[in-house]
């Protein structure tokens, strides 16, 4: 299975949008970058659907120039006008070669999913790999209303938990991709230091 973020080269502020190629090819998200949907275009003619892991709006910001482009089916674990799939906890989504299962993580936002495979983790925005605040294991901010620290404790837990001991590449919405490092880091690594860091409980970004 290769994964291509398909805004890297973005000039504005937008989430990591990856391409899933294989049998099955998917974007998850959308991201904000104009012209993101001609990228896509560079890579394949048929993009079978696209998975939200959630709808804040760097990440469908594009969403309907996709759509429009493509006619994929779109999966979202809250209500959306391109949506044609709903995603519950425990689902499954084929992406690429790999079965992903669904695993609802609150916390940054309410309709929040994670995509979890045997060998890969899509994490969104609950849990990346480096941001501003750690180069190494990080967490979502919860500091915008309706956002809560202790939801997303909980999910980061729930995904340790449902994490297999076989995922090796971490694709988050935020900072770089990081696979595992021989004898060295690896993803359950991080994602453990995210959840001491956020348990912590203090702010993410101090100077904020």
């Amino acid at each position: 299975m290769e994964v291509i973020s398909v805004t890297a080269d973005a000039e504005t502020f937008t989430c990591n949008a990856y391409l899933v190629l294989g049998e099955r090819t998917v974007l998850v998200d959308a991201g904000t970058m104009p012209g993101v949907e001609a990228v896509v275009a560079e890579h394949t003619d048929d993009l079978d659907a696209v998975v939200v892991t959630h709808q804040h709006s760097d990440h469908v910001g594009e969403l309907d120039a996709v759509v429009e482009r493509f006619d994929p089916d779109v999966y979202a674990y809250a209500d959306h006008p391109l949506r044609t799939h709903e995603l519950g906890d425990g689902d499954r989504v084929e992406m690429g070669d790999e079965s992903f299962e669904v695993v609802y993580t609150p916390g940054h936002a309410d309709d929040h999913v994670s995509l979890v495979s045997g060998r890969s983790l899509f994490s969104g925005d609950v849990f990346v790999y480096n941001d501003g605040a750690f180069d190494d294991g990080s967490f979502g901010r919860t500091d915008i209303p309706g956002q809560s620290r202790e939801r997303l404790i909980s999910s980061l837990h729930t995904l340790l938990d449902r994490l297999p001991s076989t995922v090796e590449a971490l694709y988050a919405g935020h900072g770089d991709p990081f696979e595992n490092e021989a004898g060295g880091d690896t993803v359950r690594d991080a994602l453990e230091r995210a959840i001491e860091r956020a348990e912590r409980r203090e702010p993410k970004y101090p100077e904020d």
